[in-house]
């Protein structure tokens, strides 16, 4: 997620209710635009809007699947754990807890005690 990002784009984000809609579906499990919709209660365009919106902030992925009938389609899912909103010093900051490997969760928790 790029720093120039500001809180107030991505809580726009989360606190769009389509979007934390789909969010909590694709948290669950990888689904599909058309699946997603159906679970959702959403028309196809406006589920990929929200995935457009929440790809901007580096909060879901994608993977490109074969049919059975050879046709290619993505399905979707989350691309972090959990989200804290903290204020400190009079600002908020926001923490997304992505799913890495042991030695990249030690190197971050390094940098994070030593800073420079």
């Amino acid at each position: 997620m790029a720093e120039e990002q500001s809180i107030e784009e991505i809580l726009d984000t989360i606190g769009d209710k389509h979007a934390r809609r789909v969010l909590a579906a694709i948290s669950r499990e990888p689904q599909s635009a058309k699946d997603l919709a159906e679970e959702c209660d959403l028309s196809l365009p406006t589920v990929y809007r929200r995935i457009e919106l929440l790809d901007e902030y580096d909060l879901v992925t994608d993977r490109t699947l074969v049919a059975e009938d050879g046709n290619h389609y993505k399905v979707y899912e989350s691309n972090f754990e959990s989200t804290v909103i903290s204020l400190e010093d009079e600002e908020y900051k926001v923490r997304i807890y992505r799913e890495e490997n042991l030695p990249d969760r030690f190197s971050q928790l390094w940098d994070e005690l030593n800073p420079e």
